[in-house]
């Protein structure tokens, strides 16, 4: 490892639980940025707009470190992107519409050297069918589960598997919100290679 530090800017406890398999120490921030899409803004448009503000905001305070930035977004084929659930009866609807659907997980990431202002970014799109769910099962999946904080309503690392049928993606952790496989090629390219 480098003299820089290496810094996480969200405060998702699913991407600092997926960061720390890395096995390097790090630190977190949590930025303070708008999240709203602008007007007609394409899915991957919109992760990678957000991925790199976090990072940079955090990048910004900091000296000597490489900062990451992560955003994710369910897209519902013609209905467009799917953001996290307002409250319960929003989580509902969410399930409803993804009931029998494929959705594709758009997550982008973003690390920023501070010294350089060096920027890499991506996108890692992951995607997921889900089961024709019966309103039963989507009630009791939200009560157990609680996955209000999602994108989609859904927690695919819990209790959320039980909704799936098959997965599709080349990297799993981008399920999750934080694509491990492209995040190591971007240290490494920073001289911070985890092994």
């Amino acid at each position: 490892m480098g003299k820089k530090k290496l810094i996480l800017a969200s405060s998702s406890p699913f991407r600092r639980a997926l960061l720390s398999r890395l096995m390097v120490p790090f630190d977190v921030v949590a930025p303070d940025i708008d999240e709203t899409p602008l007007p007609n803004e394409p899915a991957i448009d919109l992760v990678v707009r957000l991925a790199t503000e976090k990072a940079n905001i955090v990048a910004g305070r900091t000296k000597d470190a490489l900062v990451i930035g992560s955003d994710q977004v369910a897209v519902h084929g013609e209905d467009g992107i799917v953001g996290k659930p307002t409250d319960h009866d929003h989580a509902v609807r969410q399930l409803r519409q993804a009931s029998g659907q494929t959705v594709v997980l758009y997550t982008g990431l973003a690390l920023v050297n501070s010294n350089t202002g060096h920027t890499q970014s991506d996108v890692v799109p992951y995607t997921v069918k889900f089961k024709t769910l019966t309103d039963d099962q989507i009630e009791s999946y939200l009560l157990k589960e609680k996955p209000y904080g999602c994108s989609g309503s859904l927690r695919a690392d819990g209790l959320g598997i039980a909704l799936l049928e098959r997965f599709k993606g080349d990297d799993p952790t981008a399920l999750i919100g934080l694509p491990l496989i492209r995040l190591v090629s971007m240290l490494e390219a920073e001289g911070m290679a985890p092994i």
